[in-house]
């Protein structure tokens, strides 16, 4: 592999042998940030996410007078960082200076939000062309409902908030999203009453965690009946199968953590040890959230050899190590039902499934409203190296019939699309230039250095 500040060449490669350790996980990193500075006291968090989107978030709590103090250490050679936040309390946050602006990072703008409708003030919130694209009527609507104002660039970024206090609401989210949630369960933290969100699938669980982390209550339970949610949100006769509730008022105390690493950065990592015969690759002290374990259940669909050693579980998050070795790989479908439980990791398994078997996605419309359409961005990348794949309107189909040629794809600033991209490449008959491959620093930095450690 040859770099540039803007590209990226991947040869082909015989195999992936080696051990590797992954960043910190983007979705806990993010929370543990925001709960630490809203929590009483001085908290630690070690190998913290390195990626934009979280240091995105560490810039708009700096703005909003948290103090937080970045201490590189040992574990900065595996992509982490130990950080110290001095808590505000919930209600000590300060009025920004100016437009608090989260870059690309969704999470960010969405989770801040829910915050920010329960503080005292008034503050705005805008991103780069990528996210103010994206809709925020998904977190509007409940956090209006709960008596919080905010406007909006029709239904998009720039958002401007002004707090206020706020009610509990029981609400079920149209399209289940951990995003959503976890904007609602934030701002639940400091309203009136009993706050419960009901989801039709379970989404990722790390709020729930990392709040019962800082102290905070929080009852949960599956497989609720539909008579006990007809009539909430204009909806009936729609069964949910969970719920989660937390009540007002509640104080978070300061707390040391350790972040696991990434599970759909460790994917990518996983596929291309899938993808290659004769390779195998450990990597270390991985998230085993079960919310996020979807990914190694369609992996091991697919053929793939994985096995998880070392388990353990650290205020909640589970953790381990795994094993990936290549085995003979065999078409699948995803369908709708497990694709929220899949959404990040479906462009890797994309890439995986240009190295055979195949692949069919649909139900994926969500795709659309990432980073980049993600769809559409997907398949332009993969045909452009050599793959047999189609566009479908809710998502893709992959034909593993043929080694593709290798070319030149363009990433489209989306950082999973360029790492995707570099999977497929690893087995093209020739070289494959994927363009604004920097757009990895949005979640994990240092993909290509530590691929290129792995690849024989």
């Amino acid at each position: 592999m040859t770099t540039s500040s803007t590209k990226r060449i991947i040869n082909p490669a015989r195999r992936i042998f080696g051990c590797a350790r992954i960043p910190g996980d983007k979705s806990i990193s993010h929370r543990y940030a925001m709960l630490a500075a809203l929590a009483e006291g001085s908290s630690f968090i070690t190998n913290y996410a390195p990626g934009a989107d979280c240091h995105a978030t560490l810039s708009c709590l700096r703005d909003l007078g948290v103090i937080i103090k970045t201490s590189d250490t040992e574990a900065l050679k595996n992509n982490g960082t130990t950080i110290r936040i001095e808590g505000r309390g919930s209600q000590g946050l300060t009025p920004p200076s100016n437009i608090l602006n989260v870059g690309n990072s969704g999470t960010t703008i969405r989770l801040l939000t829910g915050i920010l409708a329960t503080q005292s003030f008034e503050s705005a919130l805008t991103g780069d062309e990528s996210l103010t694209s994206r809709p925020m009527e998904r977190v509007i609507t409940p956090l209006t409902q709960m008596g919080a104002h905010i406007t909006a660039h029709n239904g998009r970024a720039p958002l401007t908030v002004t707090g206020r206090p706020l009610h509990a609401i029981d609400y079920i989210p149209d399209i289940p999203s951990a995003q959503v949630k976890s904007a609602i369960l934030f701002a639940g933290l400091q309203a009136k009453g009993t706050t419960t969100i009901r989801e039709r699938a379970i989404t990722r669980d790390h709020s729930e965690l990392a709040l019962e982390a800082f102290g905070a209550f929080i009852e949960r339970s599956n497989n609720m009946s539909a008579h006990n949610v007809t009539n909430l949100q204009g909806i009936e006769n729609t069964d949910t199968t969970y719920r989660v509730a937390i009540t007002g008022d509640q104080r978070l105390v300061a707390q040391s953590l350790n972040v696991p690493g990434d599970l759909s950065s460790a994917g990518f990592l996983a596929a291309a040890a899938a993808a290659l015969p004769g390779s195998e690759l450990e990597l270390i002290d991985v998230g085993l959230n079960p919310t996020r374990t979807a990914l190694i259940n369609v992996l091991r669909r697919m053929g793939v050899s994985i096995e998880i050693s070392e388990q353990k579980v650290l205020l909640g998050e589970r953790r381990g190590n795994m094993v990936i070795r290549h085995n003979e790989l065999h078409p699948i479908t995803i369908k709708p039902g497990e694709v929220p439980a899949l959404i990040d990791e479906l462009p890797l398994l994309a890439a995986l499934a240009t190295h055979g078997g195949g692949l069919n996605v649909t139900g994926a419309e969500e795709l659309r409203k990432k980073e980049s359409d993600r769809i559409t961005s997907l398949v332009t990348g993969l045909r452009n190296l050599g793959a047999n794949i189609t566009e479908q309107r809710d998502g893709f189909c992959v034909q593993g019939d043929k080694k593709i040629s290798g070319g030149q794809a363009e990433s489209f600033g989306d950082h999973r699309i360029a790492m995707a991209l570099a999977i497929a490449g690893l087995g093209a008959n020739g070289s494959s230039l994927i363009l604004d491959s920097d757009a990895v620093e949005v979640s994990y930095p240092n993909f290509f250095d530590d691929l290129e450690a792995i690849v024989e």
